[in-house]
């Protein structure tokens, strides 16, 4: 069934109402279109320099947290512009994809290992990155989680390890680990 147009609903510049207003924008192609139009760069972007500017990535990323927000309009609460309520949800699936990448890393890690015979997998030399989000790309994905939480998003050590579900000391630990690998990533890259 395709949209129909309601003339009474125009594309605010900013949607910071209750759900109802939220609920009849999504429902409103053309409003739908302006707010997303208006919404996707600024999406975009906050996930583009987080995930080691990987277009591909940050798109998969920003059009799942878009999905997300269509589904889930009726959690909107009003408190904020919509447009951050949906960046909310993007750092929850950049979280998400950071987890992911995490798991895989030790599976294959695992699975090298044990194919090599060895008590671990050797891993293959970085490359040299040429400025911050290539370093930070280099890192593993949980130290480049908690780095980009942490000073990126300025989230305390508390909310990082909430997002993360990891204790304050072992989110303090990947915030130490990642602060010395990114430097080393780094100055190796401006030598």
């Amino acid at each position: 069934m395709p949209f129909e147009a309601d003339s009474s609903v125009r594309p605010p510049t900013t949607i910071t109402g209750d759900r109802s207003q939220l609920g009849a924008v999504f429902a409103d192609e053309p409003a739908f279109r302006a707010w997303y139009d208006r919404s996707l760069p600024t999406v975009y972007g906050y996930l583009f320099h987080r995930c080691g500017r990987n277009p591909e990535l940050a798109e998969e990323l920003t059009q799942q947290a878009f999905v997300e927000a269509v589904r889930s309009y009726g959690r909107f609460r009003g408190q904020a512009d919509a447009t951050t309520w949906v960046i909310g949800i993007a750092r929850h699936k950049l979280v998400d994809h950071f987890r992911r990448v995490e798991r895989d890393t030790r599976r294959v890690a695992a699975l090298s290992a044990r194919e090599l015979g060895a008590g671990r997998a050797e891993s293959a030399p970085p490359t040299v990155p040429d400025d911050i989000d290539d370093a930070l790309a280099l890192l593993p994905a949980l130290q480049r989680a908690v780095l980009v939480l942490h000073y990126m998003d300025q989230l305390s050590v508390r909310e990082v390890a909430r997002s993360l579900d990891k204790t304050e000391a072992a989110t303090a630990s990947l915030l130490a680990r990642g602060r010395d690998a990114f430097r080393q990533a780094y100055s190796e890259a401006n030598r």
